[in-house]
C-alpha cells in the first residue's frame, strides 16, 4: 500500500472544490454530532483545572489565612477540581458516542449518497 498516495489524494481531496450543498450537510451534521460533547468536554475541562488550582493555592496558604482549616479545605477543594478533570473523558466519551448514534442514520445515508455519485 502506497502511503505517499493514500496522502496526496486525501490532501487533494481538502482543496478540491465543494461546491455541492450535500457535502456541506454532511460536515453539518457531523459537526452536530461532536458539538455537544465537546462543549461539555471543555467546560468541565476549565472549570475543574480552575477548581483545582484554587484548591492548591488555598492548601499551600497564598490565599486565605494561614492556618490548618485553610489547608484542609484547600486539599479537599483541590481533590474536587481532580475528580472532575479525571471524569472528563469518559464523560465525553459517552456523550460523544450518544451524539453519533443519534445522527449515525442521516449521516451514513448522506455519505452513501455522495460516494454513488
Amino acid at each position: 500500500m502506497n502511503t505517499d498516495k493514500i496522502y496526496a489524494e486525501a490532501l487533494a481531496n481538502e482543496y478540491a472544490p465543494k461546491d455541492t450543498s450535500r457535502v456541506v450537510a454532511l460536515k453539518k451534521l457531523d459537526r452536530r454530532a461532536k458539538l455537544p460533547a465537546n462543549v461539555f468536554a471543555y467546560t468541565l475541562g476549565i472549570l475543574g483545572t480552575l477548581v483545582a488550582g484554587v484548591g492548591m493555592c488555598l492548601s499551600m496558604q497564598v490565599i486565605g489565612t494561614p492556618g490548618v482549616g485553610t489547608m484542609t479545605a484547600g486539599i479537599i477543594v483541590g481533590l474536587v477540581g481532580l475528580l472532575a478533570v479525571s471524569v472528563n473523558y469518559p464523560i465525553y466519551k459517552r456523550l460523544l458516542e450518544k451524539g453519533k448514534k443519534k445522527y449515525a442514520f442521516e449521516i451514513m445515508q448522506l455519505a452513501k449518497e455522495i460516494s454513488e455519485g
